[in-house]
């Protein structure tokens, strides 16, 4: 007998609403839900696969425990036991921040992911945090933080009202958007389009998303800063800055303008290979839009000029009065946000406030570069030679999450000890092959993850999460990224299955086991986190709780379990919330249940009043890292030719697949094959050139390395570029990914030493580097 259940799809950023088809345990279908309040119905093919991702067959079942250098299956008890006794050990001796701890995107997609994180990274105290951030987002935190002293306060286009969307190096028809959650994105652009609007995108590739615009423009890869400096010229030259209700509300537009006065259209139009003309028209019908959003995604953010180049796109809406209006880019409120309080200046943002041990990277929102873990793991210390065994010294306390600056940075000692949740930096970050042989070196991992993949499998221990059926599911980070207000809740659609744990009891015992508190009930980590907010609640004056008892409080909360009285808990203190009985039409968790299609809160509405927290309490628009770093970009205008004026050679940017994510999902049948394929884009000119055949097979070179690729001989890239799919590469001896093991594609992040970075971010540039391609004859290829 058959029933259904309800379920957003945790597998991209999309999160539309799924009904499954559940066949006693197991799900045999998915569709949309047509009467979900955010996605209407629409699917993809990712959400429609949903049961053969949850039931692949490769899936962890059991923890894993390194024996005699091996990995078998253990129990639960065992596999903590271990890791109790592998992590505690090393932080007594070296201290603190010789435990790593790396985060993978998939955390986003998870309650556990969301909430368990930010507690072990407090009680171990470690400021080593790497997270996929670095690989993708991190310069839209920064610009953030410096424009208006949050990092998490990023603003999303009103893609629902705009009449005008300037997109650049994104391609959602493909990866369903980024930083902008927002199912159908497809046919939100569709309707931009059909009522009157316009849309330009601009992008070296002629992506599915190039097709739909009004104006397509094929820029040079790494030059979005420079296009976007030259359109704010054009609009102090010709007097079109209009900041409308911004007015009074932003300080630094004379330094601005100042600053981009010599990126004149002419001047940058070579470098940009995009005619001065188009420029200038680009800024005209941006200014001259009733309503325009200007939105930059992965192609303009994972760049040399990454955060230079998110820090322009939001310094566009505000010259032309687009911030924090209806049609423009506007800052969602989310159900688990903080609750409303008055506007007022706050701490501000800082970078750098530590540095990374091997080579100095400056943090970035509490994270360093992930391109730099191999050396904090490699690197001995200096003047000791490589005897890992030499470093002490290296105690300490303190947190990622402190408010300003910090004394010292992370000590002697390399990481000695890892932990990866739902991480696979092996794929996903640069040098692969170096950080590979790093992981290896390892006093001791413990890896958090479904799959013995290409970076757990060198873990000491494996702790497998269940498959999304047996999860509950809330987007607490995408939801504050959404095009529109709404919340929804699913309990997990099918019962645990024996011998499974729940990842939200994986993670707590994870963190009594880091902390020292190993064997203490789990439950306790909820309720210590519960008690800890409801005190700061009842102590706050703008706090609806204020001056309440927080052990009565805690006592009405409701929920099955500690992450639900938690979930509980955020909506009850929230924007929307019922204070715990101060308003009887708002959230709680009850309410949520009651409506399983979710609940909708209603279109994005202006409030730049309550999201500044910079110190002057105003949109601080050339603030002083960016202003430091405006000589990149007057360096970028040489940088892109050779000495005889000609282009700079080839250069290699990235490529997404509707039916893919990173590297998830190249272990589903459903999922690969056809356009999902790990093959370069070469230009037809570039292939004459080369000599290089569709088919055949081409060798890529960079800085970092050489890789084996299939030729896909195409006019969709611009001459000069060359594109590559991200997240492949999976022939490394023992995994457990059959499929992917069978047709693993080449890792384009081998390609890249790890030293090109974004300075201000941290962020590694995989997109918009050099590469030379060479014929390679089939007998080379593997």
């Amino acid at each position: 007998m058959s029933r259904t259940a309800l379920r957003v799809c945790p597998l991209c950023e999309a999160t539309c609403g799924l009904t499954l088809t559940i066949e006693g345990t197991g799900v045999t279908g998915a569709r949309g839900d047509k009467d979900d309040v955010f996605s209407r119905g629409f699917i993809c093919p990712k959400g429609a696969s949903f049961g053969a991702a949850d039931s692949d067959p490769d899936r962890l079942r059991r923890p894993l425990v390194r024996r005699d250098g091996q990995l078998v299956e253990a129990s639960w008890e065992e596999a903590f036991d271990a890791v109790a006794a592998g992590i505690r050990p090393l932080v007594e001796r070296y201290g603190p921040h010789a435990v790593g701890v790396v985060l993978g995107n998939p955390n986003v997609h998870t309650v556990a992911g969301a909430l368990y994180p930010p507690l072990l990274l407090a009680g171990l105290g470690t400021r080593s945090l790497f997270t996929a951030s670095t690989l993708d987002q991190m310069p839209k935190h920064v610009s953030s933080g410096l424009l208006f002293g949050d990092a998490l306060a990023i603003p999303v286009p009103d893609l629902d009202r705009t009449d005008h969307l300037l997109m650049l190096g994104a391609n959602p028809l493909d990866s369903n958007g980024s930083l902008c959650t927002a199912p159908d994105f497809p046919g939100r652009l569709k309707a931009l389009r059909a009522r009157g609007g316009r849309l330009t995108v601009v992008d070296p590739r002629r992506t599915r998303t190039a097709k739909l615009a009004d104006r397509h423009v094929a820029i040079r890869p790494g030059t979005d800063a420079l296009l976007l400096a030259a359109m704010a010229q054009v609009l102090f030259a010709d007097g079109l800055v209009a900041p409308g209700a911004l007015d009074g509300q932003v300080v630094g537009i004379e330094q601005v303008a100042d600053a981009v006065r010599d990126f004149t259209p002419e001047a940058v139009a070579d470098a940009c290979d995009v005619p001065a003309v188009t420029i200038r028209d680009l800024a005209h019908d941006l200014a001259g839009a009733p309503t325009a959003a200007v939105y930059g995604r992965v192609g303009a953010s994972t760049v040399a000029l990454g955060t230079l180049t998110c820090w322009l796109v939001d310094v566009l809406n505000v010259l032309t009065g687009n911030l924090d209006r209806p049609g423009g880019v506007m800052f969602p409120l989310s159900a688990t946000d903080r609750a409303r309080r008055p506007a007022g200046p706050g701490k501000g943002f800082a970078l750098g406030r530590w540095r990374s041990r091997a080579d100095g990277h400056p943090e970035a929102k509490g994270e360093l570069p992930i391109a730099a873990l191999a050396a904090e793991i490699d690197t001995p210390v200096r003047g000791v030679g490589a005897g890992r065994d030499s470093a002490d010294g290296a105690r300490g306390g303190g947190g990622p999450s402190g408010g300003g600056p910090v004394d010292g940075g992370l000590g002697e000692s390399p990481i000695r000890a890892l932990i990866s949740i739902a991480a696979n930096p092996v794929l996903s970050a640069p040098d692969g092959d170096r950080l590979d042989k790093a992981l290896e070196s390892l006093d001791f991992m413990v890896s958090v993850d479904p799959y013995l993949n290409e970076t757990s499998r060198h873990a000491h221990v494996v702790l497998p999460p269940p498959p999304p059926s047996q999860s509950p599911h809330f987007d607490f980070a995408l939801n504050a990224l959404a095009v529109r207000n709404q919340v929804r809740y699913n309990r997990a659609a099918v019962p645990l299955e024996e011998g499974r744990m729940a990842e939200t009891e994986i993670l707590a015992r994870l963190v009594l086991a880091a902390i020292g508190m190993h064997g203490a009930d789990p439950a306790a980590v909820d309720s210590l986190a519960i008690d800890r907010t409801l005190g700061k609640a009842v102590a706050d004056p703008h706090a609806p709780v204020h001056g309440q008892d927080p052990k009565e409080l805690a006592d009405r909360l409701t929920g099955e379990s500690g992450p639900e009285r938690r979930l509980d808990l955020m909506l009850r203190l929230g924007p929307y919330g019922d204070g715990f009985g101060a308003d009887p039409e708002g959230l709680s968790l009850q309410r949520l249940l009651d409506h399983p299609h979710g609940i909708d809160l209603g279109p994005l509405r202006p409030r730049i009043a309550e999201v500044l927290k910079t110190r002057s309490g105003r949109v601080e628009l050339l603030p002083g890292p960016i202003a430091d770093d405006l000589p990149r970009l007057a360096r970028a205008l040489d940088e892109s030719r050779t000495p005889d004026g000609s282009p700079a050679g080839l250069v290699l940017v990235g490529r997404r697949h509707l039916r893919s994510n990173n590297s998830w999902m190249h272990n589903v049948p459903a999922l690969v094959g056809g356009t999902n394929r790990c093959t370069l884009h070469v230009h037809p000119d570039d292939a004459v050139r080369i000599g290089l055949e569709d088919g055949g097979q081409a060798r890529v070179t960079a800085a970092g390395g050489e890789i084996a690729v299939p030729v896909e001989v195409t006019d969709a890239v611009r001459p000069g570029v060359v594109s590559l799919p991200h997240g492949w590469g999976h022939d490394r001896p023992g995994t457990r990914l059959s499929v992917a093991a069978a047709d693993p594609g080449a890792n384009v992040n081998q390609l890249l030493d790890g030293t090109l970075l974004d300075p201000l971010s941290g962020t590694a540039v995989l997109n918009g580097f050099r590469v030379t391609l060479a014929p390679l004859p089939r007998a080379e290829t593997r």
